[in-house]
């Protein structure tokens, strides 16, 4: 059995042990996902401590030692040191004293069991001394990542209860962690509970829907979160298998996995509707002009040589391996191809004769459809090009 955090980079950090050290021996100790990634082996983003000290302290000693505090969510009991290597959390020990699914009335806690028991799931309740190293277990956690098992802290039904958003963090770390639900009754009171997902903001759901789109497979989870009646309730708009075939597609091209495109696949084709969805998921404005363009897919797109460029040139690279791969088409063909610029400006056209305005647009906009036709040449043959259009329409 694991006891000890094994060496990780993060671990090294100078700003950590500064941390630690304005906080004084005993006063903090690593905690969640920090801890449980370090055990897995997994690259650390985020580092959080936990403290039995009461922020207005935590802040005191912090600017004592010149650490750069900001009280972050204060009122829950967390501040978040701002270094430069990447911002720290420090939550006080709390316990829950009412929930209502979606936002919980705290009161700090002094002992570490009281804290991990309000948590969600085992794994995300381990904590790590930051000077021996030694790992904290209250739940059973430490065999529960061994098996790669997730389970509730206590009683699934409670713990959805408290918050509502649970559910889908419970089939994110499923199909982040998980191999086989190792809880029938977790499975039964997400299913039972859906429903309560309604109450929270759009927000929550969609940056909780997005993180579990974004995983290496979340196709077999997204499919049991359908079978379980969950998935109809934040997103009805979904058809899982083109997921799957997303997936095993992106797999095959060695393409990243990426959420907004996963989000297109699982939408029909109708750009007003991915619109709507974006909306509903409050996404950025980026994000939303992507997922229409990725909506907009079409059988048009066949990913040989000059249709894929031709689609990368018009749309951008991103918005071009979207549609290929929602296609089943190869994308090999944009590997290291930087995305070219034509040789052509209005005043070429108008040192030709053609006089301002919109003759010089139309002009301008034909010459760059025959070049993209014959796949990007040179300037001299865009000449020719500029020299059969005028040509033409003379």
């Amino acid at each position: 059995m694991v006891t000890h955090l094994p060496p990780a980079d993060w671990l090294k950090r100078r700003d950590l042990a500064r941390l630690i050290e304005a906080l004084g021996p005993g006063q903090a100790r690593f905690v969640g996902g920090a801890v449980r990634d370090t055990l897995l082996g997994l690259e650390v983003k985020d580092v959080d401590l936990a403290t039995p000290l009461e922020p207005q302290e935590v802040m005191r000693r912090l600017k004592e030692h010149e650490i750069p505090v900001v009280p972050t969510g204060i009122e829950h009991g967390t501040v978040t040191a701002a270094f430069k290597g990447g911002p720290v959390e420090i939550t006080t020990l709390r316990h829950d004293v009412s929930t209502d699914g979606r936002r919980a009335t705290v009161a700090f806690a002094s002992e570490w069991q009281d804290d991990a028991a309000r948590r969600d799931f085992t794994i995300n309740a381990l904590y790590a001394d930051p000077e021996s190293l030694e790992v904290f277990d209250y739940f059973g956690g430490l065999d529960d990542l061994a098996a790669r098992r997730l389970r509730f802290i206590g009683d699934a039904r409670q713990r959805i209860r408290e918050d509502h958003l649970r559910i889908l963090r419970y089939f994110r770390f499923q199909a982040r962690f998980g191999s086989q639900p190792a809880d029938k009754g977790a499975e039964e009171s997400c299913s039972e509970l859906a429903a309560t997902l309604k109450g929270l903001s759009r927000e929550r759901i969609g940056m909780e829907m997005m993180n579990l789109l974004g995983l290496a497979n979340p196709a077999p989870t997204v499919a049991r979160m359908e079978q379980l009646g969950v998935l109809p309730v934040v997103l009805p708009e979904a058809d899982v298998t083109a997921l799957e075939r997303l997936v095993q597609h992106e797999q095959a091209e060695r393409a990243a996995p990426d959420a907004i495109r996963r989000l297109a696949a699982l939408l029909p084709p109708e750009p007003g509707l991915a619109e709507q969805v974006a909306s509903r998921f409050r996404l950025s404005g980026a994000q939303k002009k992507r997922l229409a363009l990725a909506a907009a897919r079409g059988s048009e797109i066949d990913g040989a040589g000059n249709s894929a460029r031709a689609l990368a040139y018009r749309l951008g690279r991103d918005a071009a391996l979207d549609r290929l791969l929602l296609a089943g088409s190869h994308t090999a063909v944009l590997e290291g191809w930087e995305i070219p610029v034509l040789p052509l400006k209005g005043g070429d056209i108008v040192a030709r004769g053609v006089k301002a305005g919109p003759e010089v647009a139309r002009v301008l906009r034909a010459v760059e459809s025959r070049w993209i036709a014959e796949e990007f040449p040179d300037a001299e043959r865009v000449g020719e090009l500029l020299d059969l259009e005028l040509t033409a329409t003379a």
